[in-house]
């Protein structure tokens, strides 16, 4: 039986982490042939040395791929395609995509964000799309060398809602197979909504305020406002028929109270380190595009939007000068 072709595209915190360990499971098991795509000094040195994972849960921390590759045009004939960029990359992404791929190829976005499933499905239509969410704790130590601390990460990922009777238990038995701690469900999107409340909230007031989550549960203004941005995503997520858990707010703090309190957000950490790019877009921009399209209010997001807007254009000043 001839081997599939998987492709696991960025190396970072996520494509770092989940592409080691289906690729360690490959080592021994031999069953597919795997292409890591990376760029720049990332591809040098796993090319040279492997890709190397620092976690608690492998004492064996280097794994090399069967292929490297520095550009998607260089994937040859993908069965299965891992997409772990960054969502600033994801249209670029998947217009080189679209040049590569067969019919057959199935796309799995390991990626934060509600409206990732759309938006790649605007460029990629006839494809096969499964809808995911990650949890893990991990992030680049330096080139080549992906970090990973605390509970092992974990893969929440669903069928296609547009494809449903394609065949994906392969994929399924690859992921657990690869020693991931996953869980398959029909449908994901609930998963994905519940983590976007957490993710958007937080990485919003933390971004504006630079405070930390721990700030954000005990600090009055700071909890309004999250609490404001969820209850505006709560009214699209009932409009888009979600299926949400009960309390959703109530039980958004309280997994955010389970973190160290001064554990910081993506988005605060790039906006106030003054990074080029960040996921303002992905967690405003959503949030009111899809208000936009479902005609609902949400003036909150908006002022927040803004807000952080004008702050990234006031350190880009502070940089020029």
């Amino acid at each position: 039986m001839e081997k599939k072709n998987i492709a696991i595209i960025g190396l970072g915190g996520v494509g770092g982490y989940f592409g080691f360990k289906i690729n360690q499971f490959n080592d021994k098991q031999n069953q597919f042939d795997i292409t890591f795509v990376a760029r720049g000094q990332t591809y040098d040195v796993v090319r040279e040395n492997g890709l190397t994972l620092l976690s608690p849960e492998h004492q064996d921390s280097i794994t090399k791929p069967g292929q490297i590759v520095q550009t998607i045009s260089e994937i040859s004939t993908p069965d299965l395609i891992l997409i772990c960029v960054k969502e600033y990359d994801l249209e670029h992404v998947c217009l080189n995509l679209k040049k590569t791929i067969s019919p057959k190829t199935i796309l799995l976005p390991l990626m934060n964000g509600v409206d990732i499933y759309d938006r790649i499905r605007k460029i990629i239509r006839e494809n096969t799309i499964l809808p995911a969410c990650v949890y893990v704790a991990s992030h680049i130590k330096q080139k080549g060398v992906v970090e990973h601390k605390g509970k092992a990460g974990k893969l929440i990922f669903g069928k296609d809602p547009a494809n449903l009777t394609e065949d994906i238990d392969w994929i399924v038995q690859l992921i657990k197979d690869s020693g991931i701690d996953s869980d398959f469900k029909e449908n994901s999107f609930a998963d994905i909504w519940t983590k976007f409340f957490f993710v958007a909230s937080f990485g919003l007031v933390t971004a504006k305020y630079n405070s930390s989550i721990g700030t954000v549960c005990n600090d009055t203004i700071q909890k309004q406002e999250a609490t404001q941005i969820m209850l505006e995503l709560k009214m699209i997520a009932d409009k888009k028929q979600i299926d949400l858990p009960y309390n959703i707010i109530g039980k958004t703090f309280e997994k955010a109270s389970t973190f160290p309190p001064e554990t910081p957000t993506s988005l605060q950490l790039d906006i106030n380190l003054k990074k080029q790019n960040s996921e303002l877009t992905l967690f405003a921009g959503s949030i009111i595009q899809y208000a936009n399209e479902l005609g609902i209010a949400t003036p909150f997001t908006e002022k927040i939007y803004q807000e952080l807007k004008q702050k990234i254009q006031e350190l880009s000043t502070q940089i020029s000068l």
